[in-house]
């Protein structure tokens, strides 16, 4: 997601240096016509905002702090009154920790986590939760406004990963329960296809049921936002709820059906793609039929 979000700045005028652990994205960024900063120091040196888009906790700590094998993290290019904007969804406590250390070093940071996937950061339309100093956030609006079309302060620092957390406990739970009525559905003999018209127009009417049953209906699972990612975002959640003292009897349960999937290698599936788990339990694949 962080190619499309970097090129959004570039279409807006901003000037862009990039860096990304595999070459071939940050060779693309190039081309369009960015720079390469060589390493996450490299980028610090050369910006006033470095924005992260990583895919979990370690990686965080790793690219920012060299808690890993990084050796030129982007602690290391820092100067004061810079600002860091982490985009990645990781663990609330993760983030506090990081700010913290950057603090240290003058510098603000914000956990900034977007959902929309990878057409929302194509579009320019992710949604951004964002957490810490709201005069930081204020500052850079304009830049999180090329990326984002709704962009909210959501707390402190770690705020805006526990919103990003509450986020992915809901979209989870649409995709189980979508996928529970489904199958039911196809066993009781129901015409699929009307089901989901017929349902999502009342209070069932989610996200889910407009944008993915009539493909899940259909047995395709193309990745939109990979199970892998939602069975990463659901351990970041369930976690901080184990942390915290808040019962999850349902996202620990959606938890365990995504781990299925990636145990089964279906983790690089679209996260509706849930609803093959069902379906094996059913021993029946719910489809729809062909007109």
């Amino acid at each position: 997601m962080g190619l499309p979000m970097a090129q959004n700045l570039l279409d807006a005028g901003y000037s862009v240096v990039g860096h990304n652990r595999s070459v071939e994205p940050t060779e693309a960024l190039v081309e369009y016509g960015g720079e390469d900063g060589g390493s996450p120091a490299g980028v610090a040196e050369q910006s006033d905002v470095v924005l992260l888009c990583l895919p979990d906790s370690p990686d965080v700590t790793n690219v920012v702090l060299g808690e890993g094998a990084e050796s030129d993290p982007v602690i290391d290019g820092v100067s004061e009154g810079m600002t860091l904007i982490d985009h990645s969804t990781i663990s609330p406590t993760v983030a506090e920790s990081v700010a913290d250390r950057l603090a240290e070093e003058g510098v603000n940071a914000l956990d900034a986590p977007v959902s929309g996937g990878e057409q929302g950061a194509v579009d320019g339309t992710l949604s951004i939760m964002v957490g810490g100093d709201e005069e930081a956030l204020d500052e850079h609006r304009d830049v999180l406004e090329v990326m984002g079309e709704t962009i909210t302060h959501c707390g402190p620092s770690g705020a805006g990963q526990t919103t990003k957390a509450c986020n992915q406990i809901v979209v989870a739970a649409q995709m189980v329960g979508v996928s529970e009525a489904l199958v039911f559905a196809d066993n009781a003999g129901a015409d699929l296809e009307a089901v989901v018209d017929a349902i999502s127009g009342g209070a069932a009417g989610c996200w889910t049921l407009d944008n993915r049953a009539p493909s899940m209906i259909r047995g395709d699972f193309d990745p939109g936002f990979f199970a892998s990612y939602q069975y990463k975002d659901l351990r970041i959640a369930t976690d901080a709820g184990e942390e915290f003292g808040s019962p999850m009897p349902q996202t620990a349960l959606a938890h365990e059906l995504y781990k299925t999937m990636v145990q089964n290698e279906m983790g690089d599936d679209d996260n509706s793609g849930v609803m093959q788990v069902i379906e094996d339990m059913a021993g029946v694949k719910a489809r729809a039929e062909d007109d």
